[in-house]
């Protein structure tokens, strides 16, 4: 698919004015426009596929399947863009009918099987035949169950919806993706007893699959949402994940809204409600670890038994991302305690080297930092100064490519995982648009609730 051309026109017109005051460099400045221009356009080009229902099918780059969390992110961009009021009318209506066709393929699939984490195109059958699961879904490139899967989608159609009252993603499908996405949250709560999901996938490292039998760790219900695996699709080490559960309240919270302002489902809003009100509590009560410094912080993992693990991993939901996720403040004292920990060597995948510093992920090798994660940091940050330099520590440490990747070695940029790989992109295009003013805030419409 691609985008109009005076859409992208008006896009670097945007980033070069909203940077003119902030980047002396005038050659970075360029820089920073022509790649934003240039990666929203490779996304829309080579990972968009407009379907005949009307949907949208998003890839996440290199490998051809649709991950619901990647496939959000992809396309945030252009959200800020439609919120921001960049470009003609008539094309941020475009971007619109993307978004929302986006949102309604998200609904087909979480109707199908609201515990897998990437789909195909068509049903043909999974990339991984040999994984031993429970349900044999033809839809399915993989079925690991994470939180964000169930996130992603009630949030951006939130955001869509604050912004421009669009509510042509409510199809019939919606309410019924909703009910699967609350009686799945429900069940998690008390994976053990409730639960018959399970994964094993044979012959690989231990973080490709779960171990009990593919039930995963042990863990005694307390309120918060059990996950097989993390947003890198790596297994959780514990079952609790605090970020994953973190975002899942608020897309609960913000998904209420839409089943009682959009779709007319009072008992379904009530009960979203109830279930973002039970994780939010036990978040608070079980979630918060003593930091090094001996700060509260928040954990990554717990499992209601009293394990925890602390680490932060460049996948978001992740505890840097959460105020970008709008989870909490960015000025809020944990936050900033969890924060400082995160960016320090208390955070076994946080790395430094000499072109590079921050964090990576056990889905990677050592010593490999994400660009993803830079985009948070800056993200989460109301430093313009740190945001300049990170986009151009970015740009410096992209292996010659011209392209984000996903992890970079600290001290060899040449070297590097994944040569494309779309929502890095979308990342990098969403911290300079940031910072040229093009805000995510979102205005919520005259008489709607706010979430």
């Amino acid at each position: 698919m691609q985008l109009p051309a005076p859409l992208l026109d008006a896009v670097r017109d945007r980033v070069m004015t909203g940077l003119a005051d902030l980047v002396d460099d005038d050659a970075l400045a360029q820089e920073i426009g022509r790649r934003v221009v240039a990666y929203l356009r490779n996304t829309s080009e080579t990972t968009v596929s407009l379907e005949e229902d009307g949907t949208t099918f998003v890839i996440t780059g290199d490998i051809p399947a649709m991950w619901l969390r990647d496939s959000a992110a992809q396309l945030t961009p252009l959200l800020r863009l439609v919120v921001g009021g960049v470009g003609a009318d008539e094309d941020r209506a475009v971007l619109t009918s993307l978004l929302s066709g986006l949102l309604r393929r998200h609904w087909q699939y979480l109707e199908i099987d609201p515990y897998a984490n990437a789909f195909n195109r068509e049903p043909s059958s999974s990339h991984w035949d040999e994984d031993e699961t429970e349900f044999d879904n033809p839809w399915a490139w993989e079925r690991k169950f994470e939180l964000d899967s169930l996130s992603y989608g009630p949030d951006l159609a939130w955001r869509l919806w604050t912004a421009t009252g669009d509510t042509s993603w409510a199809d019939g499908r919606f309410l019924t993706a909703a009910r699967a996405i609350l009686a799945t949250v429900a069940t998690e709560q008390h994976h053990k007893e409730r639960s018959a999901y399970s994964f094993r996938r044979s012959g690989v490292p231990a973080q490709d699959t779960l171990e009990r039998d593919g039930r995963g760790s042990l863990t005694a219900p307390n309120g918060l949402v059990w996950a097989g695996f993390r947003p890198s699709d790596d297994a959780c080490e514990l079952g609790y994940n605090i970020p994953g559960n973190h975002f899942l309240a608020l897309a609960l919270e913000r998904l209420a809204v839409l089943l009682e302002e959009v779709a007319g489902a009072p008992a379904e809003a009530a009960e979203a409600r109830r279930l973002s009100t039970e994780i939010r509590e036990a978040l608070a009560e079980h979630g918060l670890i003593e930091g090094p410094d001996g700060e509260r912080i928040w954990a990554y993992e717990i499992d209601g038994r009293g394990g925890h693990r602390f680490l932060d991993d460049a996948n978001v939901p992740s505890l840097l991302a959460l105020p970008y996720l709008g989870c909490v403040d960015a000025s809020d004292p944990t936050y900033l305690a969890t924060r400082a920990a995160v960016l320090s060597s208390a955070n076994p995948y946080y790395y430094a080297g000499l072109f590079l510093e921050g964090v990576g992920s056990p889905h990677t090798p050592e010593d490999h930092v994400w660009p993803i994660a830079k985009a948070v940091e800056g993200l989460t940050s109301p430093d313009r100064a740190l945001k300049v330099r990170l986009l151009e520590q970015m740009i410096r440490t992209d292996g010659g490519t011209g392209m984000m990747h996903e992890g970079v070695h600290v001290d060899e940029p040449t070297r590097f995982t994944r040569e494309w790989f779309s929502w890095s992109n979308s990342m990098f295009c969403e911290l300079a648009l940031d910072l040229a003013g093009v805000s995510r805030e979102l205005p919520v419409p005259q008489g709607a609730a706010q979430a």
